[in-house]
């Protein structure tokens, strides 16, 4: 069997699967709808470290399973799961050439972390350290958090001490988020005011 991997700036590979690792009968896989489908079981993304590349990852995961190409049930778009109305606050306007290019997307995102990180400065440097709801407070943890539910929403959690903790349609809540993405090192992000793509 043979495989040809390419696509995305990648060259064109092709690789021979060795004989015992070759399936000799199909496998049924099936992931749960929702990580609260199977009591005390959680899908969890494959870990590749705790700088920006293993947030960004993981983030993803969370959001769309790395799916650049879904659109959930409220009309968020690609891998992280973008509205439209964020994705025109950095200067893209057609969401279906966005949700069918890739690198936009990674763009997107990147750009977007910026924007919060600008947005949410004096918030970081007041709260990352702190405890709330039983919840350390880190600078991923607060930019995963306006990820999910906006910048000033993040801003109201934290002014609040936690108390008014928001949730999304799905019922994820900025503390989860919090605590989810919490410890990554994405220093190398800078916060810019209004960045555009």
């Amino acid at each position: 069997m043979m495989f040809i991997l390419s696509g995305y700036g990648f060259k064109t590979l092709k690789v021979s699967v060795p004989d015992q690792l070759k399936m000799k009968e199909p496998t049924l896989v099936s992931f749960p709808q929702d990580e609260t489908s199977l009591p005390g079981y959680e899908i969890r993304p494959p870990y590749i470290g705790s700088q920006f590349i293993g947030f960004k990852e993981a983030l993803a995961f969370k959001e769309s399973q790395g799916n650049y190409f879904v659109t959930n049930t409220y009309g968020y778009l690609g891998k992280y799961q973008f509205g439209l109305g964020t994705l025109a606050l950095v200067g893209i306007y057609d969401g279906n050439h966005f949700l069918s290019n890739p690198e936009l997307q990674e763009r997107a995102f990147y750009v977007n972390i910026s924007r919060n990180k600008w947005i949410l400065r004096k918030d970081i440097k007041r709260f990352v350290g702190m405890k709330m709801r039983g919840i350390e407070i880190t600078e991923s943890g607060i930019l995963a958090a306006a990820h999910l539910a906006g910048p000033g929403n993040v801003k109201i959690f934290l002014r609040s001490q936690g108390r008014m903790d928001i949730k999304d349609g799905y019922g994820t809540s900025i503390s989860n988020y919090m605590k989810k993405f919490s410890g990554y090192d994405i220093s190398i992000v800078s916060p810019k005011r209004n960045p555009r793509i």
